[in-house]
């Protein structure tokens, strides 16, 4: 039965690899490879009343990080529809593609630690949007994105899903993080980063659309700062009250909702039904929430069969090497969810055996951070661009799978060389 599982996940996988095609959308072959991996789960378990607590468990999860999604995406475009994100692009007067793509690259890594890689993620395909207009060069650099995201997520304790995880765990402290993976992380960026420059030349064809003049300045201003107050604050909020992060997002999103229905309930009807949440909502990609919801339970179905685990221990006993492990845990998040890989980590090794600040530890985060990006599948990041951009699974393995992976290398050098420095 176990064998079936990863059949079938393997199976589905391909699907959605190929769902250009095919011409089945991404979302539901994630949606049926789930719920068969989870029912071939119960007939291997012959006892329902136990995995239905798991799955349960495991769904209630998954839902905290597709509210957050939800309203990350909804501020977002609450935002682009109030016309905040022209302030920024006004701004951004470079016609160069190689200067734009530095330009953004470097601003999503520092912002991706400041926020995390997943809000990054969504806000920067918004400006992609707005700022190349032919589809070739919107994936280009989107695959840039994508690993810019993951790699200043790395070096943060609060821009990654896995770095909060160790944070939290005991496992690393946020000053080591950020000293010890500042530079690998930053490696990782600049070296694809230079080679991609070199790749992309000429100037852009710029898909900038102003919106009418009803929304007036200081309205844009207002939505401008305090959706990204909103999600700056999520963090914090965090770190207050230790509530998830999907309730600081809808914190921000009631906020927000109150504030511009304010601002548009004396303004025509049609103008408050485009600029309110309620037609806001509408315009949200849910076949990218529902294709997330199938993925993430896909990969819990494996975590709860144990065969991640056994991964996990098949590494740690036939290669005992941590650059190695660390290395594959990498690679296989490419493949998986990284969440769960790191979860098998902190189960194997406690702080015994590897103390906190450990080596293996930092390196295990900037591993699992930094190698989903081999793969467009591979992060939340880079499923959250995926859906946004409606971008081919094929074509990022041909086009940034490369890059990603000499960045992810070049990241470990780096760290090597350190450590062994200092």
């Amino acid at each position: 039965m176990e064998t079936l599982m990863i059949i079938v996940f393997v199976i589905g996988y391909c699907a959605i690899a190929l769902e250009h095609p095919l011409k089945i959308n991404k979302a539901a072959s994630a949606l049926l490879t789930a719920v068969i991996i989870w029912t071939l789960l119960v007939f291997r378990h012959h006892a329902e009343a136990p995995l239905e607590a798991s799955l349960m468990h495991h769904l209630g999860e998954i839902s905290g990080i597709l509210f957050f999604l939800m309203g990350a995406m909804t501020i977002v475009e609450l935002v682009d529809v109030h016309g905040g994100f022209e302030i920024i692009t006004s701004k951004i007067t470079t016609t160069s593609k190689s200067k734009l793509l530095w330009i953004l690259s470097l601003t999503t890594f520092f912002m991706s630690a400041v926020l995390d890689n997943l809000t990054t993620a969504i806000i920067m395909a918004t400006l992609l949007r707005k700022l190349l207009k032919d589809k070739h060069d919107l994936w280009m650099f989107a695959g840039m994105i994508i690993l810019a995201a993951n790699a200043g997520g790395a070096w943060s304790p609060i821009g990654d899903v896995t770095t909060i995880m160790l944070w939290i765990g005991g496992q690393i402290t946020a000053s080591s993080i950020v000293v010890k993976l500042f530079v690998p992380s930053l490696i990782c960026l600049l070296v694809p980063l230079t080679l991609m420059s070199y790749r992309i030349k000429g100037n852009i064809e710029s898909n900038v659309v102003f919106h009418p003049s009803h929304i007036s300045q200081w309205e844009k201003q207002l939505v401008l700062y305090l959706g990204v107050g909103a999600l700056l604050f999520v963090p914090i909020f965090k770190t207050l009250t230790h509530l998830p992060p999907f309730m600081g997002i809808l914190l921000g999103l009631s906020v927000l909702w109150i504030v511009t229905e304010l601002l548009h309930h004396k303004k025509p009807d049609e103008v408050k039904t485009t600029h309110s949440i309620m037609g806001v909502l509408k315009k949200i990609d849910t076949p990218s929430i529902l294709f997330f919801l199938g993925i993430l339970l896909a990969v819990a179905a494996l975590q709860v069969s144990g065969q991640l685990t056994q991964i996990a221990t098949l590494l740690d006993n036939s290669i005992g090497n941590i650059w190695i492990i660390n290395f594959a845990i990498g690679v296989f998040s490419s493949i998986v969810d990284n969440v769960p890989l790191v979860a098998g980590a902190i189960g194997m090794y406690d702080l015994t055996t590897y103390p906190q600040n450990h080596m293996f530890w930092d390196l295990l985060a900037y591993c699992a951070g930094t190698g989903g990006s081999i793969l467009i599948i591979g992060s939340a990041a880079g499923v959250a661009i995926m859906g946004i951009l409606n971008i081919d699974f094929i074509w990022y393995l041909k086009n940034s799978t490369l890059y990603a992976f000499i960045g992810y290398v070049s990241g470990i050098l780096a760290f090597f060389a350190m450590n062994q420095l200092f």
